[in-house]
Order: C-alpha cells, then sequence, then structure tokens
C-alpha cells in the first residue's frame, strides 16, 4: 500500500500522527522519516499489521502517512478492466481518494480507512495494490481530478471516491477512461459501463438514533449541528430519518436544526452546538465530520449522539449511542465482484440488514429507561420491512411528500429530499 498526502492549501500538509483510532482503541503512530528508508520501513510495518491485526484480534495499527516528496515505489502489475470479464485478484490494483488527513478528528476518513483495511485483510490483497490520496480537498474538483489522474498513472484501475465533492471528477474521468472502475460514495450519478455509486441506509440508523434522543430530551428541544443545508439532500434526509424517530418516541418534540455550511469545522460545529444548547436543548446530534458538537454538549452537561463513529470516547459522560457504518462491507462487495466479473454500476444500499449500518449499544447509564427495548423494536420494524419513509409525510411547510401505502426509494432519499419533516425547526 502506498500512503500520500496531497492537499497543500490551509498552511500546508498537515503534521504526522501522533495517534490512530482502530477497532474501539487508540494507538500510537509512528511516522515516516522525511528522507530515506522509505519504501523498506513502510513494508515492515503494514507486515507487522497485517500479521498481527488483520484477520482477528485489535493490534496496534503502524501506519505511515507520507508527505509529499520525489520518491516513486515500484508498484505491481496492473492491467486493465474489462466489463463483463473476471480480473484476477492479483491484478486489482485501488486508488483511494479521501479529503482529509487521517486523524483521530476526522471520524468520516477514519471510518473509510477502517472499511478499506478490512477489505484489504479479508480478500488478502498485497500491500502494493492500494494507493491512497489523502487531503484531497472534496471542493476543489482540479485537485480531486489530478489525484484520480495521479492513481491512474499509477497503475490504478479502480478508483474509489468517498465523498460529496468528487462526483463530478468521477463522472468526466469514467468517459475519459472506460476501463477503469470508478465507485463514488454518496452520491448520486453513474453510468451504465464503469461508474457506480454507493452508500448506506444511513436514514435507519438515523431513525433508530431519533428514537433515543426522543426518549431522552426533557425539555422536547433536540439539536442538530448539520454541515450542509436543505440543498444537500444527504444531510437533509438524515435529519428527516431522525426527526421521525423522534416523533415516534417523542411527538411533542421539535428538532432543531443549525447548518455550519462546512464539512469540518470543529470550532463553527462546536459554536452551533452552544448555540442550540443555550436556546434549550438538551440532545445534540450532528452531520459533521468529527465529534466537536458532542464534546459541547458533554461540557454543557447535556446529552449526545454520535455520528460517523463511536463518539462515546471522545464524550463519554453525554453520548447515549452513535450512528456508525461498516463501509467494509461494501468495499468488500465491489473489489470481489470485479474479480469475479460481476461487477455492475447499480447503485449500492446496505443497510442494517446487511450489517452496513447501526448505531452503538445503548449507554443504559445517560439513556431513558427503556431505550434498548424501544430501538429493538423499531430495528425488528425496520428488518421487517418499515421503510422509515413510508406514507404520506409533511414536511415543516405543510406540503405532502409520498402517498399512503407507498415508500420512497433509496434513489429518492439519497438525491432529492430537500425538505424538512413536520418537526423540524430551522434555527438561525
Amino acid at each position: 500500500m502506498v500512503i500520500h498526502s496531497c492537499r497543500t492549501e490551509f498552511g500546508g500538509v498537515a503534521g504526522p500522527l501522533k495517534q490512530f483510532f482502530w477497532r474501539g482503541k487508540f494507538f500510537h503512530v509512528e511516522t515516516a522519516p522525511r528522507s530515506g528508508g522509505y519504501a523498506q520501513d513502510l513494508s515492515a510495518i503494514l507486515s507487522r499489521w497485517r500479521g498481527a491485526g488483520a484477520r482477528g484480534a485489535a493490534a496496534p495499527l503502524m501506519v505511515f502517512v507520507l508527505l509529499l516528496a520525489p520518491l516513486f515505489f515500484s508498484c505491481a502489475k496492473s492491467e486493465s478492466w474489462k466489463p463483463g470479464q473476471p480480473l484476477a485478484k492479483d491484478k486489482v490494483k485501488i486508488g483511494v481518494i479521501q479529503p482529509n488527513e487521517l486523524n483521530t478528528a476526522s471520524l468520516y476518513d477514519l471510518a473509510h480507512f477502517e472499511g478499506m483495511m478490512l477489505m484489504e485483510a479479508k480478500l488478502e490483497l498485497a500491500e502494493d495494490q492500494v494507493v491512497r490520496k489523502f487531503n484531497v480537498y472534496d471542493e476543489d474538483e482540479a485537485a480531486a481530478e489530478n489525484a484520480m489522474r495521479d492513481c491512474i498513472a499509477e497503475g490504478c484501475n479502480v478508483i474509489i471516491a468517498p465523498s460529496w465533492g468528487y462526483m463530478n471528477a468521477c463522472e468526466k474521468l469514467a468517459a475519459e477512461f472506460p476501463h477503469v472502475i470508478f465507485a463514488h460514495g454518496t452520491g448520486y450519478k453513474y453510468n451504465a459501463v464503469n461508474f457506480t455509486n454507493y452508500f448506506g441506509r444511513v436514514y435507519q440508523a438515523r431513525y433508530l438514533s431519533g428514537v433515543a434522543a426522543g426518549m431522552r430530551s426533557a425539555t422536547g428541544k433536540i439539536g442538530y449541528v448539520a454541515a450542509m443545508g436543505k440543498d444537500n439532500s444527504e444531510v437533509t434526509a438524515g435529519i428527516d430519518a431522525f426527526a421521525l424517530g423522534v416523533e415516534r418516541a417523542n411527538p411533542a418534540a421539535r428538532v432543531y436544526v443549525k447548518v455550519t455550511y462546512n464539512w469540518f469545522d470543529p470550532m463553527g460545529a462546536a459554536e452551533a452546538a452552544n448555540a442550540l444548547i443555550a436556546a434549550g436543548c438538551d440532545v445534540i446530534t450532528s452531520h459533521t465530520n468529527g465529534a466537536a458538537p458532542q464534546i459541547a454538549a458533554q461540557k454543557a452537561g447535556v446529552w449526545a449522539i454520535g455520528f460517523n463513529g463511536d463518539m462515546s470516547m471522545a464524550a463519554p459522560g453525554a453520548v447515549v449511542t452513535s450512528v456508525v457504518i461498516n463501509w467494509g462491507v461494501y468495499y468488500e462487495y465491489l473489489v470481489q465482484s470485479i474479480i469475479d466479473g460481476t461487477f455492475t454500476t447499480a447503485p449500492y444500499f446496505g443497510g442494517l440488514a446487511e450489517g452496513m449500518v447501526d448505531i452503538t449499544g445503548i449507554d443504559g447509564e445517560l439513556a431513558a429507561s427503556g431505550t434498548a427495548e424501544a430501538v429493538e423494536r423499531e430495528r425488528a420494524r425496520i428488518i421487517g420491512g418499515f421503510n422509515v419513509f413510508d406514507g404520506a409525510l409533511e414536511t415543516n411547510e405543510g406540503a405532502i411528500v409520498g402517498v399512503p401505502g407507498g415508500t420512497l426509494s433509496d434513489e429518492e432519499i439519497l438525491s432529492n429530499i430537500h425538505w424538512y419533516y413536520r418537526n423540524v425547526v430551522e434555527f438561525k
């Protein structure tokens, strides 16, 4: 595996990692020297990871973040992928583009990193079959395109781009490179040949977490720090699913949404959370990258719901439960389908039933009495066929979405929810 740090904006490339979160624990991380010994040291560290931690018990994961340097690595031979034909496992070469530096503040990046590691271990890919590009700012389309081109130049025949802002670059390059597979996470575009999209049915887990939040709130005011507004269906669908869960448990409660317009702004997210708390919200959740809102909740003595990872480690005195996504379920499915020759571009959505999304165990000391049981009842409903966005749904502006007896499709939920549910209040 080759790891690069690519972004130079915002004051340069971030410094090397001090800690790394892996399978529920924090580990210290060895960092690469700035001159000499890169390839040998990288190989030794990844070998130690594969031998000790990749196939069972958690073990200290030693990771290198290689800063930009005039160094080149020998790569495994790869070949073009051909639609409908199997590709030998040792010929698969994957380029992974991620928007932030790999560190413990960016749980979104860590979740994808862990998912990739689990896939690599299960399918027993060689170390040099994965090229990673970190710090590729997803709102800089040119930077995203250049990072993908770099991967292709290094022999990658699969590009994994797990952030919303990479969508257009994937679409463009998929047309230019028809023998390279492009898999885009959280978006909605795809083609008929080599460009697919994927996401978890996060709305299912959001709904369950809303049940827990609704039961916990004493004030009937629940705060939601959102990275983006109603123009972003991914964020808005999560808010609405959460609000539906809140209403199921506490019909009188309201969900107050404050938008930061930034995916990763810990200070702005904390300020938004504090504003919601000052307005009377006694449970805080978020759709941002990082645990700043949950930490703010703990400092203020209120409760929290985590997202993108188990945030009880960041705010153990506040987090009742967290929404988690196991990206490894999809990455294993994707790569195995390429090897088998069964790959299709049909969008992939994995949910509770597939083990791709879930919530962490309910903290019995922080949750309201009966929360775990109520959540399990709702989980059974979802696995039994309840789709969260079922029937005719009323927006907070009085419009009706959906029809009695119907349900919204995954594609509709991901790409076309630009409205808030009736118990959502837009907090300015």
